[in-house]
């Protein structure tokens, strides 16, 4: 598909010519006179649904692509095809529609518009009477005369109703698509057995019923209810959890540090599949010095993590069986009891301090989000909440709010500002920039117009009469909500009674600004907003020193920045601002040297005179940059040659295309921001970083474009963050001997180990430094474990795959990855269901204090730990009662003799046997 847009700015997409539909001997199945269209792989009973304007788009999309054509025709170097070659022309696609089944969307009251009838689907007994989903829906079905279709949100999420279904002895027909279940309903024409009782997926937002024929479909909403609903999509969103991001093994190639917890840090050398015992499995190779390799079983994949904290080539590599590991490891440890215990001091004299507790009143706050126009993420609330608790605790909160641009986190500051300033206290909300002084002070003024809050900003666009009066009111307690910029940390600046100060972007100000906010850390509420987190900050929140809330969900309908490196080059500049400027978008050219801006803009005009050029920067007067700026938000002209002055500028949802001069010179996280400028609303937005010859920037500044550029999706402003951290270093904690640990173990094994430390040291136990393998329970099945490679052959993904599944920490993860594995790449195959009940078994077994868990064909054995946590009367019981089956081998291990030919027998005897010593029941 090829993606074009109107003036208008709405997107619409055209057919692309395909090769030939071609047998399995690469012959042509049917003869063309051209190339195959889309319309040629489709199936004849195919419905078109055509939005409004469908027409005009096509003929607006031909005549901008023969017009880019004619520009692009005489380049030599790299040479175009004719759009005709490319695209059916508008003539031909109308052509192809009126052959089809179409669907034609219309406005309202439309002469010809169609009434179909449908009504909401009926409330289930779970409403009324809090039933399980699948009880609900029997006593449903034996009540409604007429034919039920479940529809599914996906694969996965089809096979999980299949199973909470036949809990409840529920068997519906899986169908393949809802169009196969109305052509088997009765009355369509056709003999077949009708389905009273079907299944299949199908994506909607709610079910709906028909009177005649009688007929219902229901979807989850009406299953589980809308809090359960709610419920699933949030543990789905709150996998990307700092510590999973941290450690996960994204962005791992063959040479990269990897470090195991029994062996150290080494170098990933890819996937091997090989056969072990007669069975086939799959392990991560690890070399380490001098050539000697490790072999991982992926079912083990737990105890290896990315190596982080230092750039790849200055990670340690040591050596197989050797002792400088364990020393590293045990030296760190000691420090981090050190660090643990500091932390802990710190937390004690902010708990010493108190703080005051406020007094929120949650309906209020309640209302007050009602005025809010977009519905909140999970993350979003999540986030919300845990502010809240925090305003009401008896202790100084300090968090960081870490979410990209526009994702919401101003909404966040807002609720949190409305809560301590209907409690009574004065909030201080600090930005690093006049010009965004200016937008949160407008913001905060809309949201607060209908309440008694009262909101001023401090600004170098007041007068100093103004700011002098804007400061008394401020005293006197008349102002409720004050914003500005690092002026007011200044001593001379007096609040009657402040309760809260919240930050943006606090990587934006000076370090005396930064040890202000220390202060304050002790004595008043501080929250603290930012896209990418500097290492420092992202090192404390991962410490637990500072609490983190990440916002990775985006908002409805918006998409991912397309990010491209590019050299200068006049003609791919001029077709980027060409293709914004037709869809009747706004361009940013950053080029941060004030010097040569004016000349600049010269040259920029010359290229594309059609474009109506503004400039933008800090040397300016503040009148005058304000009207640019405001200029440029009504769209007065349409390119704004700027520095990063826009770094934390205004909104502008029309400016959907930015152009950074010389990428190579900003930092990941300035970067990252600036992309952020773009794609704020629910039109594809495009960077291009521009950058001189590849050997004129340094390393650092490579990979902090390919950081950039590979990591497009929404939400990875986190992700981002640590390959910053990695690219930088981890910086200093709370001492500088904290960076040498961090590079000598890793980030991710260090953050554990003070994690670990802070939790036993707060219960007045001894730190238990000990992540080896001999903590997990190896569960062996003689099994096949594994996902094969037909049905997933791109090895890094089977990789982060494994160590997801490896590293899951309850069922709920276990199951929602299953889910997602299925939606995915398909039903899973019987060694990669085996290879999740593994990790289910570990799950269960480990906090029993089982080493190994190994049941083959005639049965198995448990072998316990020294002191495991299994009452030893439940292993008498179990001996008493089936002497035949249980039996006592030595001190340690109990042996099952039983018939386990195949891996279900095994699966569910092993699961048996561990609830009866005492472990939870799965599911």
């Amino acid at each position: 598909m090829k993606e074009g847009v109107t003036p208008g700015g709405i997107e619409y997409y055209l057919p692309l010519f395909f090769p030939a539909k071609t047998d399995a001997r690469g012959a042509v199945e049917e003869p063309h006179a051209g190339p195959a269209t889309l319309f040629d792989y489709l199936a004849d009973d195919a419905l078109f649904v055509l939005g409004e304007g469908a027409g005009e788009a096509s003929e607006t999309f031909w005549t901008q692509t023969a017009e880019r054509y004619d520009q692009r025709a005489h380049d030599i170097e790299r040479p175009v095809l004719p759009p005709a070659e490319l695209y059916l022309s508008p003539e031909q696609l109308r052509g192809q529609l009126n052959k089809r089944l179409r669907v034609e969307v219309v406005e309202n009251g439309h002469a010809h518009a169609v009434d179909a009838g449908t009504q909401p689907a009926p409330e289930l007994p779970l409403n009324r009477k809090g039933e399980e989903p699948g009880t609900s829906l029997r006593h449903f079905l034996e009540s409604y005369p007429g034919h039920v279709l479940v529809a599914a949100d996906s694969a996965g999420r089809r096979e999980a109703l299949l199973e909470t279904l036949a809990s409840a002895g529920l068997k519906p027909e899986n169908i393949e698509s809802w169009q196969a279940f109305l052509t088997r309903h009765p009355g369509a024409g056709r003999n077949d057995e009708p389905s009273r009782f079907a299944i299949t997926i199908a994506p909607l937002e709610q079910g709906f019923a028909l009177t005649r024929p009688a007929l219902t479909v229901l979807t989850e909403r009406e299953l589980f209810g809308e809090r359960v609903r709610t419920e699933r999509r949030r543990r789905r969103g709150a996998a990307r959890d700092p510590d999973a991001i941290i450690r996960d093994l994204t962005e791992l190639s063959v040479g990269s540090p990897i470090v195991h917890v029994d062996h150290g840090v080494g170098r990933y050398q890819g996937l091997l599949s090989m056969e072990l015992g007669g069975m086939e499995g799959e392990f991560l190779v690890i070399e380490y010095a001098k050539g000697d390799k490790l072999y991982v079983p992926v079912a083990q994949l737990g105890l290896v993590s990315r190596y982080s904290g230092t750039a790849p080539e200055l990670a340690p590599l040591h050596s197989l069986g050797g002792d400088a590991w364990e020393r590293a490891r045990r030296k760190a440890a000691e420090k981090v009891r050190d660090v643990a215990a500091e932390l802990l001091a710190i937390y004690a004299q902010r708990e010493a301090r108190g703080g005051e507790s406020l007094p929120i009143d949650r309906m209020l706050v309640e209302e007050f989000g009602a005025s809010f126009p977009f519905e909140e993420t999970p993350d979003q609330e999540q986030a919300i909440d845990a502010v809240l608790r925090d305003l009401a605790a008896p202790r100084a909160m300090d968090r960081v709010i870490c979410g990209d641009v526009g994702f919401g986190k101003t909404e966040v500051a807002l609720r949190a500002a409305f809560a301590a300033a209907t409690a009574g206290k004065q909030v201080a909300v600090l930005v690093p920039t006049t010009l965004l002084a200016q937008q949160h002070y407008r913001n905060f003024a809309d949201r607060f117009a209908d309440w008694p809050v009262k909101v001023d900003v401090l600004s170098r666009f007041k007068s100093s009469k103004e700011v002098n009066e804007a400061l008394k009111r401020l005293a006197d307690g008349q102002i409720d909500v004050i914003v500005g910029t690092h002026k007011l940390l200044q001593p001379d600046i007096k609040f009657r009674n402040l309760g809260l100060v919240v930050v943006d972007e606090e990587q934006r100000f000076g370090v005396r600004q930064k040890e202000q906010l220390k202060k304050l850390r002790a004595e008043v509420d501080l929250l603290t907003m930012t896209a990418t987190p500097i290492p420092r900050t992202l090192n404390m929140a991962m410490s637990g020193l500072r609490d983190l809330s990440l916002i990775t969900t985006p908002p409805a309908h918006r998409m991912a920045v397309r990010t491209f490196i590019s050299a200068w080059d006049p003609a791919t500049i001029r077709e980027a601002f060409q293709r914004e400027l037709a869809r009747g978008g706004q361009v940013y050219f950053l080029h941060n040297e004030v010097e040569s801006i004016e000349r600049t803009a010269r040259e920029l005009e010359e290229l594309i005179p059609e474009a109506r050029i503004g400039i933008a920067h800090g040397q300016m007067a503040e009148r005058e940059l304000e009207r640019v700026m405001a200029d440029f938000h009504r769209q007065r002209f349409n390119v704004l040659v700027c520095t990063t002055i826009i770094e934390t500028g205004i909104d502008i949802p029309t400016a959907n295309t930015i152009i950074i001069d010389r990428a190579d010179r900003f930092g990941l996280a300035q970067l990252h921001q600036l992309r952020g400028r773009v794609g704020r609303s629910h039109h594809r937005a495009y960077a291009y970083l521009i950058v001189p010859d590849r050997k004129a920037i340094t390393a650092d500044a490579e990979k902090r474009l390919e950081a950039l550029a590979s990591l497009e999706e929404l939400g990875a402003g986190f992700t981002l963050a640590t390959h910053d951290l990695e690219i930088r270093g981890a910086g200093e904690l709370l001492g500088d001997e904290q960076s040498g640990q961090i590079q000598e173990i890793g980030f991710g094994l260090y953050t554990e180990l003070l994690d670990r430390a802070v939790r036993a040291l707060k219960s007045g136990k001894v730190p238990d430094f000990d992540l080896s393998s001999e903590h997990e329970t190896e569960v062996e099945l003689h099994l096949p474990a594994l996902i094969p490679d037909d049905y997933l052959p791109d090895v890094h993904t089977r990789l982060t795959l494994y160590k997801r599944i490896a590293s899951a920490r309850n069922e709920d993860q276990l199951r929602d990855l299953q889910v997602e594995m299925i939606d995915r790449f398909g039903l899973l195959p019987e060694p990669t269901k085996t290879l999740f009940a593994l990790s289910g078994l570990k799950l269960m077994a480990t906090p029993l204090g089982i080493r190994k868990l190994d049941f083959g064909a005639n049965g198995g054995r448990i072998t316990f730990r020294d002191k495991p946590e299994v009452d030893p009367m439940a292993i008498i019981r179990l001996i008493q009662k089936q002497p035949r089956v249980y039996k006592l081998d030595g001190q340690d291990k109990l042996r099952v003799t039983l018939d386990l030919p195949g891996a279900s027998e095994r699966i569910r005897s092993a699961q048996e046997v561990l609830v009866l010593l005492g472990a939870r029941r799965p599911g």
